[in-house]
C-alpha cells in the first residue's frame, strides 16, 4: 500500500516538470495555435483554445485509471490520481488564482502567492512564442520571493 502513496506523491511532483517541459517546448513550440489565445486574447468566448491541454491531460490521467481497472498496471491508480491532483492544483493556482476566471482567492497574500503570481506576469510579458520565462507553474525561481 506503501509504494501506491509514494507514486502518487512521485507523480505529482513529476508533473510539475511535465508541465514547464510541455508549456516550454510543446505550447511555445509547435502547438502554439492552441496556447497564443491564452498571451494575447483574440475572441470573447470564456473558453481558450489552451483549455485543450487541459483535455490532454485529463485523458491520459483516465488512461492509467483504466490500465488499473482492468489489471494492467497495479500503481495505475495512483498515477492517475496524482496526474489528476496536479490538474486540479494547476487549475487552482493557475486559472482561478492568478487569472481569476473565477472570482476566488482575491485576497490571498503570502510570499510564496506573491511569488507565483510575479513569475506568472513575468511569464506574460511576452505576448509572443519566443523570450519567454517561468514555464513552470507551482515552483517559482527564488528571485520571485524578494519583496
Amino acid at each position: 500500500m506503501w509504494i501506491h502513496f509514494l507514486v502518487f506523491f512521485l507523480t505529482f511532483f513529476m508533473m510539475e516538470f511535465m508541465a514547464w517541459f510541455t508549456h516550454k517546448y510543446v505550447m511555445h513550440g509547435f502547438l502554439w495555435s492552441l496556447h497564443a489565445d491564452h498571451h494575447k486574447k483574440d475572441h470573447d468566448s470564456w473558453f481558450e483554445r489552451n483549455d485543450a491541454f487541459f483535455i490532454f491531460y485529463a485523458v491520459v490521467s483516465i488512461a492509467f485509471f483504466l490500465l488499473w481497472q482492468n489489471d494492467i498496471l497495479s500503481i495505475g491508480l495512483a498515477i492517475g490520481l496524482g496526474i489528476f491532483a496536479y490538474g486540479l492544483t494547476y487549475f487552482l493556482v493557475h486559472d482561478i488564482f492568478i487569472h481569476q476566471r473565477f472570482k476566488m482567492f482575491r485576497n490571498a497574500n503570502n510570499r510564496y502567492a506573491k511569488a507565483v503570481r510575479r513569475a506568472h506576469k513575468m511569464h506574460h510579458k511576452h505576448i509572443g512564442k519566443e523570450h519567454g520565462e517561468c514555464f513552470g507553474m507551482l515552483v517559482v525561481p527564488w528571485k520571485y520571493f524578494k519583496s
